[in-house]
C-alpha cells in the first residue's frame, strides 16, 4: 500500500469516511504530495488524526483543484488548515452542501492562492460579507458559480460584479433568490460584466423576456448560455439573443416551456456560430433538423414535456 501511495499520484478522491476512520492517518503520512494536483472530499465526517492531516496539508505545494462536497462537520478544520498552510498554487475551489461562514470568510481573507475558479453551493452559509471579501481578495477570478444563493442580496452581487469586471469570463447564478425577488437586477449586473463568455441562469423561474432582452444586450461576446428551467421565457427572448450574441456557440433550452418550435427554428437560422443545442425533441421541426445537419450543429435532445 505504501508503495502505491508513494507513486506519482496526481488525483486523490475520498468519499464516505466517518469521524472514527483513523486509518486515514496512514494515508496522510504516506501519500506522495509533490505531484498531487487534485484533491476532493465527498460526504466525509472526519479526517482521521488531525496532526497527521496537518502534516499532509503542509506538504501540498502543487495542488491546483480542491473540492468539498457535503462535509459540514469537517469543513471548518479543513479551511483553517488550508488558509494557514497552503501555497499559492491553488487555482480552483468547490464547496457544495455544507459550509461554515466564519471559516470560509477566514480562508478568503488569509489565502495566498490566486484563485481563478470558485464554485459555491451554500444556501445558508454564504452572504454579502463573503461576496465583499471575494471581490477584495479574489478579484482575478475567471469563473464564478453560485447555486441557490439564498442569503446574498442584489447589492452584494452588484458590488462583486464591479470588483470582477476586468477578469470574469464565466458566471453562474442558478436558482438564485435575488433574481426571483428583484426585477431588473440582472440588467444592472450585466453592465459591469461585459466580458462574459459563459452565462448560466438555469432554474430562475421568474426571469421574463423583457428583463432577459435588456440584460443580454450587454453580452455581445457571449459563447455559451444556459437557460434550463427558465420556463417564463418565450420565443421573444431568442430573437433578442440572436440580435446581440452573434458568436454564440452553445445554448441550453431544456425545460424552457415558453419557447416553442418557431423560436428554435429562428435561433438555428440566425446563430451563425452555433455548434451545440440542448432542447426537447418535440421542439425540433424537420426543417430545424435539416438546417442543423447542414450547419454541423450537434443536438442533445430531451424527451421532456
Amino acid at each position: 500500500m505504501s508503495d502505491v501511495l508513494g507513486t506519482k499520484l496526481q488525483s486523490l478522491s475520498l468519499s464516505g469516511f466517518r469521524a472514527g476512520d483513523y486509518a486515514l492517518s496512514f494515508l496522510w503520512r504516506n501519500c506522495s504530495c509533490k505531484t498531487l494536483t487534485n484533491l476532493s472530499f465527498n460526504n466525509c465526517e472526519g479526517v482521521g488524526d488531525h496532526q497527521s492531516f496537518s502534516y499532509f496539508i503542509k506538504r501540498l505545494k502543487n495542488l491546483h483543484e480542491f473540492e468539498l462536497r457535503t462535509c459540514r462537520s469537517i469543513i471548518s478544520l479543513i479551511l483553517l488548515q488550508f488558509a494557514e498552510n497552503q501555497s499559492d498554487s491553488l487555482s480552483s475551489l468547490l464547496i457544495h452542501d455544507g459550509g461554515h461562514g466564519d471559516s470560509l470568510l477566514h480562508f478568503i481573507r488569509e489565502t495566498r492562492s490566486k484563485l481563478r475558479k470558485l464554485d459555491l453551493r451554500l444556501p445558508l452559509d454564504l452572504d454579502d460579507s463573503h461576496l465583499l471579501e471575494i471581490g477584495n481578495k479574489l478579484n482575478q477570478l475567471r469563473v464564478l458559480r453560485l447555486q441557490s444563493c439564498c442569503m446574498v442580496t442584489s447589492a452584494g452581487l452588484k458590488t462583486l460584479g464591479l470588483a470582477l469586471s476586468e477578469n470574469l469570463e464565466e458566471l453562474a447564478l442558478t436558482n438564485c433568490d435575488v433574481i426571483n425577488e428583484q426585477n431588473g437586477f440582472l440588467i444592472e449586473l450585466a453592465q459591469s460584466l461585459r466580458k462574459l463568455k459563459t452565462l448560466d441562469l438555469s432554474f430562475n423561474h421568474t426571469l421574463v423576456d423583457k428583463e432577459f432582452g435588456s440584460m443580454i444586450s450587454s453580452y455581445c461576446d457571449l459563447r455559451k448560455l444556459k437557460l434550463r428551467g427558465c420556463f417564463r421565457l418565450s420565443d421573444g427572448s431568442l430573437i433578442s439573443l440572436c440580435k446581440t450574441c452573434k458568436r454564440l456557440e452553445s445554448v441550453d433550452l431544456v425545460y424552457c416551456h415558453g419557447i416553442q418550435v418557431e423560436g428554435v427554428e429562428f435561433m438555428v437560422l440566425n446563430s451563425p456560430e452555433l455548434r451545440n443545442l440542448q432542447v426537447e425533441d418535440r421542439k425540433l421541426s424537420e426543417a430545424a433538423r435539416r438546417w442543423m445537419r447542414d450547419k454541423f450543429i450537434e443536438v442533445q435532445s430531451s424527451g421532456g414535456t
